[in-house]
């Protein structure tokens, strides 16, 4: 977990300067998703804070400043951006479009944790719609301005899921193939909304690896050289307060299995960091692309369930045989058919 491994990554020293870098975060307002604004911002880059609420946006921008955010460090500004509905996403894609000719770096931070079950309007439940399709759409509008700036001389341009180890813990080999796949109530686990969320966390790093699989294979030498990397960020003790996880009176419960190993928000932000900006990953592209990180900037096989979780490394040889391309191709055609059936 990360607070073994933080001590020997520190942002300051190991992230180089990024002025002129333009970065867009989701969910950039608190907990990691802040403290990663934070760490780039203060190496000099322009970061966009994707986030819906303007007055607390705003107010976590004022936050950076009295921390030491100013003269000589980037500059924040805030984006408006629901992920409750894949058109917002498409439309702050677009917003912020006209606002810039370039994007180096998208990092997808912000997720529903534990919440109720709850269906959307186009058919599809809540902790999907909000961790999996809309950021999916928001990559999509995207891809022309991080293409226009793949295609720069020495550029370095990456996509960033910031998902959990928590995906470890879905039972068996799900399948992705029909949106009711996606909209599995999980009534029969302990936890039913964490399993949900377990579920979602899956999706994050099966579509990041579809993902680049499929930017990597592009005959536009600009789009394959675009990065995409999923990563566990460690256990953040922002957690337990969490509306979500106070609603369900789960506070208790994540706080116990949290708290030994638990890291504040500025060190659990160290793995999106790296991902976001380390140039060990432009220098090693080809073993980082469409990889799965842990803390901090530790690539592991994703999947392998519980036994890999509780022993990293020492996966059990039916579990390294799970047909990990094969579901995240599946995931990526039931996505983009959903999408196309709702004309998004």
């Amino acid at each position: 977990m990360g607070i073994l491994t933080s001590k020997n990554f520190d942002p300051d020293r190991d992230i180089p300067d990024l002025t002129g870098k333009v970065i867009l975060i989701t969910g950039g307002n608190a907990g990691i998703g802040y403290a990663t604004v934070k760490h780039l911002a203060r190496k000099g880059a322009k970061v966009y804070m994707a986030a819906r609420n303007k007055a607390r946006a705003e107010a976590a921008i004022a936050d950076l400043q009295k921390e030491g955010l100013g003269p000589g460090n980037g500059e924040v500004v805030w984006l408006e951006l629901d992920l409750s509905d894949p058109r917002n996403a498409k439309n702050a894609a677009r917003e912020f479009m006209n606002k810039e000719d370039r994007l180096d770096v998208l990092i997808h931070n912000a997720a529903v944790l534990v919440e109720s079950y709850e269906m959307y309007p186009d058919g599809v439940q809540k902790i999907m719609v909000v961790n999996l399709i809309s950021p999916f759409v928001l990559t999509r509008e995207l891809l022309p301005i991080l293409k226009k700036t793949a295609s720069h001389p020495d550029s370095d341009v990456r996509i960033i899921v910031v998902s959990s180890d928590g995906h470890k813990l879905v039972g068996g080999k799900p399948r992705f193939q029909t949106i009711e796949d996606l909209n599995h109530e999980c009534k029969n686990a302990w936890l039913p909304g964490f399993a949900r969320y377990c579920q979602s966390k899956l999706t994050n790093v099966l579509y990041t690896s579809e993902l680049h699989r499929r930017l990597s294979s592009s005959a536009d030498p600009a789009m394959s050289n675009i990065t995409a990397l999923s990563l566990h960020p460690g256990t953040v003790n922002t957690i337990p307060g969490r509306p979500e996880v106070a609603r369900l009176h789960l506070s208790t419960f994540v706080f116990l299995i949290g708290y030994p190993i638990s890291v504040v928000p500025d060190i659990g932000a160290y793995n999106s960091v790296f991902a976001a900006a380390s140039p060990i990953v432009k220098r090693e592209k080809e073993r980082f692309g469409g990889g799965y990180l842990v803390p901090v900037g530790r690539l592991i096989s994703p999947g392998g369930g519980l036994w890999q979780l509780l022993f990293p490394g020492q996966e059990k040889e039916e579990e390294k045989q799970w047909e990990w391309g094969e579901r995240g191709k599946e995931l990526w055609e039931t996505i983009e058919r959903f999408l196309e059936e709702r004309g998004i």
